[in-house]
């Protein structure tokens, strides 16, 4: 039997960096979080699954808040015009977690490097009826072209609308998957077709990273001076609203640690336009 395992739990801690950041000093609590973790993961994917081009959901929360990043390629889709749709999103998550919550939509500038979206982009294609060879030969050769050293890509299913269901796997380039330092994002997606499903597994191998202390202490830091800034805008449009002395507004400017940020819409929302690759 295959002894196969998944490709970013296995380097979590190294050239991963987890998809939540809190603590839990009880079981039950735990248990408890964890499950709230997927009811926000699946309230967001739930609300933008047609065309909100969304790869991951990083939660981190605090003794009293709650920091929601959403990673994606279509960030005005998210936010919505004059950020309604943000603030409306923000209200339901308080609702669901009774804490207040900030969230920070983070752009992704190159979505072919991305195994999610990739996978999205090629079931969405079959659910189309484009012959699934064409789809998957011109999503690896889009994703080659940005600059990813390997990907491969694997699909099972009634392909072609065959009577018997069958795998199909090419492979472009390299994907070590054995080895630690390498950077490969993975994910599974499916494609709902008339005559069954399609499963859909994307692996991509970008490069190498040597987990050393001063790249992890990096990426712990840029990851804290992110929700920091979010803090601050939140603490200035706060000030604001009490000196407008009627429910005024103020939008904000910060710096994240991946990129350059976009003024973001009152309420404690804010928007970075960061590098969305992997830190």
């Amino acid at each position: 039997m295959g002894q196969k395992t998944h490709p970013i739990g296995f380097r979590l801690g190294g050239v991963q960096d987890w998809r939540a950041h809190w603590f839990a000093s009880k079981a039950s609590d735990y248990r408890r979080l964890t499950e709230e973790d997927q009811k926000i993961r699946s309230l967001i994917q739930d609300r933008y699954a047609e065309s909100g081009a969304i790869s991951r959901v990083e939660i981190e929360r605090g003794a009293q808040d709650l920091v929601v990043t959403i990673n994606t390629a279509r960030p005005g889709i998210i936010i919505g015009r004059g950020g309604t749709r943000v603030d409306e999103l923000r209200g339901d998550l308080e609702k669901l977690t009774e804490k207040r919550s900030r969230l920070n939509v983070q752009e992704i500038r190159q979505p072919e490097l991305d195994a999610t979206l990739v996978g999205q982009s090629i079931a969405e294609q079959l659910e189309r009826r484009v012959a699934y060879r064409r789809a998957v030969r011109l999503a690896m050769q889009r994703t080659m072209q940005s600059g990813a050293l390997g990907i491969k890509v694997v699909v099972a299913g009634r392909l072609g609308g065959a009577e018997i269901a069958r795998t199909d796997k090419q492979k472009e380039g390299r994907t070590p998957l054995h080895t630690l330092r390498a950077m490969i994002d993975f994910a599974v997606s499916e494609a709902k077709t008339t005559f069954g499903v399609v499963g859909i597994k994307v692996w991509i191998y970008t490069g190498d990273m040597i987990p050393s202390a001063e790249n992890l202490r990096a990426r712990a830091q840029s990851r804290l001076s992110l929700g920091a800034t979010q803090a601050g805008q939140a603490a200035q449009q706060g000030d604001g609203g009490q000196k407008s002395s009627g429910g005024g507004r103020s939008g904000g400017r910060g710096k994240s640690g991946g990129g350059s940020s976009s003024s973001g819409k009152a309420s404690d929302a804010g928007v970075a336009s960061g590098d969305g690759g992997k830190s």
